[in-house]
């Protein structure tokens, strides 16, 4: 195989490894008295809700809320669709629905809750009195601030009545078992899809603060909501909590380890870097680019052949106009440009969830001449990497990966080969 072949299949062995049909299984609780209620929210809500319906041979309904084109076949569960990563209308009829649907329950009554990566968006239900466009403003001004996903989710679980431990308080006192799939660094289950089945110490005062720090335009009723705080989020000592379990079932560094036996079983000894790296994502590839100087220079921290590996989320912050990409096909870009050609190095970098930013590829891959062949084809790589245009380039070369939805989110997967 070509570095670049084998780059995608250490890519397609860590979205396997993260896939619900292989994970879901193994967590189930016994069956209730009364009856079993699924509901979730996420990219792979739906696929999750598929493979439940294939454990569970009792008798079960409900409602689950995905991205647009990230449905999967169910046949007792309702796949709805909605947009990501900035909340519209459909989005909001799903939360109120899932809400609906968790709370006449009681004691008796079973709650499967499955949550994944996206879910904060696709679960948007703003306090009454603030419009769901001024919601998706302040979302859009967030994803351009280059704010973390930390910083992000305590403003929007501080403006909703779903995220913060709101559906699990909602649901209570029926049992609740939260499946969660993460999509964040470090795995904080407080932060996977906005924490809606997870207790938090998020405050207004904290939301407010951040969206100071970012120089977010704030409408005044937005201001005057977090002000006066009215229904802030569920604390984690709260007696609506006590009936809720949370379970995470796929998470990066799974992914990263089972890549990392590939690669083994590939001849290419691995090494993993981490599985929450953050950052600018153009600075996240110079580093990455003196890591592959330090391999081939001095055989540190490890010695060709081999694969580095690395998972997390890092952030674009942009200026003005951007163009289209997304924050793996920016880290692969800059990757290009520091390496400056250097021989026997290919990598990818791509999203787990099929999806990288604006366009419909997951990432990109990367090999020793790019650059130059791009100049060649008029694709200047600094050039469109100070534009954020990463996809342009890569789509110039020919050199983008596109999977389609993979219905898991398991964040970013980096890759880079280092031959001997």
């Amino acid at each position: 195989m070509s570095p670049t072949e084998i780059l995608r299949q250490l890519f397609d062995t860590a979205v396997a490894a993260a896939q619900p049909e292989c994970r879901i299984p193994a967590f189930l609780p016994p069956p209730p008295k009364g009856k079993t209620v699924v509901v979730g929210a996420g990219k792979s809500a739906a696929a999750m809700a598929r493979a439940v319906e294939q454990a569970w041979s009792e008798p079960l309904s409900g409602v689950v809320v995905t991205r647009y084109g990230h449905g999967a076949a169910t046949q007792r569960v309702e796949v709805l669709e909605a947009a990501h990563p900035v909340p519209d209308a459909n989005g909001m009829a799903a939360a109120e629905r899932i809400l609906e649907t968790v709370t006449p329950l009681g004691a008796d009554d079973l709650v499967i809750c499955l949550i994944s990566g996206g879910g904060s968006a696709l679960l948007t239900l703003p306090p009454v009195g603030i419009g769901l466009e001024v919601l998706a403003d302040l979302n859009r001004q967030l994803l351009r601030s280059g704010a973390d996903i930390g910083e992000m989710n305590a403003v929007r679980k501080n403006l909703s009545r779903s995220s913060g431990g709101r559906l699990a308080a909602a649901a209570y006192p029926a049992q609740v078992v939260s499946l969660l799939i993460s999509d964040v660094p470090g795995d904080d289950l407080r932060a996977i899809a906005s924490g809606p089945t997870v207790g938090d110490t998020a405050t207004a005062q904290d939301a407010l603060r951040i969206l100071q720090k970012y120089d977010i335009h704030v409408p005044p009723e937005v201001l005057a909501y977090l002000q006066a705080n009215p229904d802030p989020v569920i604390a984690p000592g709260d007696e609506r909590l006590s009936t809720t379990t949370n379970h995470l079932i796929a998470a990066p560094q799974q992914s990263l380890e089972a890549a990392a036996q590939k690669a083994q079983a590939l001849g290419y000894q691995p090494l993993i870097l981490g599985s929450a790296i953050e950052g600018e994502a153009r600075q996240v590839g110079i580093v990455h680019a003196g890591i592959v100087q330090q391999v081939v220079q001095y055989q540190q921290p490890i010695a060709p052949p081999c694969i580095i590996l690395s998972g997390g989320e890092t952030t674009v912050t942009v200026t003005g106009e951007a163009g289209k990409g997304g924050r793996n096909s920016e880290f692969l870009l800059s990757l290009a440009v520091a390496l400056k050609g250097r021989e026997k190095v290919w990598a990818i970098a791509c999203d787990t969830d099929g999806i990288d930013g604006s366009e419909d590829n997951a990432g990109a891959v990367i090999w020793p001449t790019i650059v130059p062949q791009g100049r060649d084809r008029g694709f200047k790589a600094g050039e469109l990497l100070a534009a954020h245009d990463s996809y342009s380039f890569f789509e110039g070369v020919e050199a983008l990966v596109t999977t389609g939805p993979t219905l898991t989110n398991v964040n970013d997967f980096r890759a880079i080969l280092i031959d001997a």
